[in-house]
């Protein structure tokens, strides 16, 4: 029986606000707890009793063996949901699994092959972009370049047609997510909400335009396709579906892009050695040799277990469990700690380094346990666009390496901040060209 079981260690602070102040203002905080109580432990944050799980363990059990006794929907603000709407994000049990099995296609397989020429001609127009700007905020231009494939892939948008209006838009309306609900229009949550409206207008002319003339991008797709009883997507869904995969389609990827040059900049020898394997490969980028890098793979991996865009997921408790001898009742809100498994001493050897060679077929640490790298997720509902940002990340780094150079200029501040993806605080500012440069300085 779960309840003669001890609830987690921990505190709930102070009445009402619990130990809210410092969940937000200290990033340390979860660090700190974990170090006092271990693997386990509750708190009350943002209104609600909180336990906190941490390790590959805590990931597993949520993730898939006993992701049934909580809640995607119920785990997310208010914010979340009334920004960008009922969507896959949110949806669970059957009608979850309806529409991920309706939007799967668009995601997968030959459908994939179709983007790949239009993924290398925007890499290579902001890659020539950026070599005429010289200087630049990296973070900045990494979103427009994410922002601009995913719009044109997904929702057939013209390259170039209305794509900084629309990244603007949708920069003021992820501004609004962490922000609380005064619904004025001067203030970030209205500025949102007003956001939010302009971008499913756009999503339904574009819709309309796709059903008088049928295209082959992922909206194309989606319109087009029934599952095996002949159900299709209606409008409504597809609209709020299309702005999920607009906001999830850019925004982690470029943080992820934003780690990757960053890191690679700080550790020249490994920079070289991705050069080398691009250099080893024909000149000309084709779809087949994207399976021809397996140096780049590591890198990518090693990025996502240091630099997670998203440092940890909440969900809601729905039915009582034990966990590590402890018992949490229904109602309480879970947050596992993604970042937390990333840098576990039992997963991963000296896990403060930056080394890619951790996940060469012969070190292989991932494989220690499940469970152990989880940037995109897990379980039945790992990232439905993995393959897709995959693609995308590979691309572009792949010309990256094999044609230009790039310098972290000084003075800047690189501490990772956290919301709403992770990032470098001052952006990323580089200097670029075509040319090699010197060796990367910055201070943090």
């Amino acid at each position: 029986m779960t309840s003669i079981q001890p609830l987690p260690p921990g505190s709930f602070g102070l009445p009402l606000i619990g130990e809210s102040l410092n969940f937000l203002l200290d990033r340390n905080f979860a660090n700190k707890r974990q170090a006092k109580y271990g693997s386990i432990f509750r708190t009350h944050i943002l209104g609600r009793p909180t336990v906190v799980m941490v390790g590959p363990e805590a990931n597993e059990f949520l993730l898939s063996t006993h992701m049934d006794y909580f809640s995607w929907r119920g785990g997310w603000p208010n914010t979340f949901k009334e920004l960008l709407g009922e969507s896959l994000f949110l949806q669970e049990g059957e009608v979850h699994r309806r529409n991920r099995r309706l939007m799967m296609p668009a995601f997968h397989g030959k459908a994939l092959e179709g983007y790949f020429a239009t993924m290398v001609e925007l890499s290579q127009k902001y890659l020539q972009h950026w070599q005429r700007l010289e200087t630049f905020t990296w973070f900045t231009e990494m979103k427009k370049f994410t922002f601009e494939v995913a719009s044109v892939l997904l929702v057939g948008t013209q390259p170039g047609e209305q794509i900084e209006q629309l990244s603007d838009w949708f920069t003021t309306l992820t501004n609004g997510l962490f922000m609380v609900p005064i619904r004025w229009g001067w203030t970030p949550y209205g500025r949102a909400l007003q956001a939010r409206d302009r971008l499913l207008a756009y999503i339904e002319t574009m819709i309309q335009q796709h059903q008088q003339t049928p295209t082959r991008d992922v909206l194309g797709l989606l319109l087009a396709t029934e599952d095996e009883a002949g159900n299709r997507l209606s409008l409504e869904e597809i609209k709020v579906q299309t702005l999920l995969m607009l906001f999830a389609g850019h925004e982690t990827t470029t943080s992820m892009l934003t780690s990757l040059v960053m890191a690679l900049a700080q550790q020249p020898e490994i920079l070289s050695q991705a050069r080398a394997e691009q250099r080893a490969l024909p000149a000309e980028l084709t779809m087949a040799q994207l399976k021809q890098m397996p140096y780049l793979d590591q890198i990518l991996k090693e990025v996502e277990r240091c630099y997670p865009p998203v440092g940890g997921g909440f969900r809601q408790v729905e039915k009582p469990f034990v966990f590590n001898g402890y018992r949490v009742p229904a109602g309480w809100m879970a947050l596992y700690r993604i970042d937390a498994a990333h840098r576990d001493e039992r997963c991963y050897t000296d896990p403060q380094r930056f080394d890619p060679d951790r996940f060469s077929p012969e070190r292989a640490e991932q494989r220690r346990y499940d469970y152990s790298l989880v940037g995109f997720g897990g379980g039945p509902r790992i990232c439905l666009g993995l393959a897709f940002a995959q693609m995308e990340m590979k691309i572009l780094a792949a010309l990256l390496l094999r044609n230009y150079a790039w310098e972290i200029l000084p003075n800047q501040d690189l501490s990772m901040r956290p919301i709403p993806t992770l990032r470098p605080a001052s952006g990323l500012k580089v200097r670029f060209g075509a040319q090699p440069v010197s060796v990367a300085a910055a201070s943090s």
